[in-house]
């Protein structure tokens, strides 16, 4: 790795970032129940995420052909949003959901007030279906 590129990285962050005791993070933005912005979605419909102490519990409705598909709760792996609109002081997730003939590695962040996340989905039961990516948007619950 170019030493140059790994100090401007560094020397961009804020300080409060990298000093264990001021680092702190705001949940606010992404915790509470996100509704997908386009009703007749085939892919998530609903997304909740609840806060326990310093982890965070990702749950997942599907859209179903007859009816919704809870997928299962996941612990979330944290990052901080380093965005301009962040003032690198929000939070982005991280969210793995294994479904036992499908992976879907999720990354989940906040932009503009729009909960926005990416699913990058791999089959692996031989099905032959191909992996795929989705990009889907989601309104705050009031």
């Amino acid at each position: 790795m170019d030493q140059t590129s790994l100090f401007k990285q560094e020397r961009d962050l804020d300080p409060a970032l990298t000093d264990p005791a001021t680092r702190t993070l705001n949940a606010d933005k992404l915790t509470g129940r996100w509704l997908n912005t386009d009703p007749k979605t085939q892919g998530v419909a609903e997304i909740t995420i609840d806060q326990d102490g310093e982890e965070f519990i990702v749950s997942v409705i599907g859209a179903g052909a007859e009816k919704a598909i809870q997928w299962p709760r996941t612990r979330a792996k944290v990052f901080a949003n380093l965005e301009e609109e962040a003032g690198q002081r929000a939070l982005a997730f991280a969210v793995d959901f294994d479904f036992g003939f499908m992976k879907s590695e999720t990354y989940i962040r906040v932009n503009k007030g729009v909960l926005v996340i990416v699913l990058f989905n791999s089959f692996y039961d031989d099905s032959g279906r191909s992996n795929y990516l989705n990009r889907e948007f989601f309104y705050r619950q009031p």
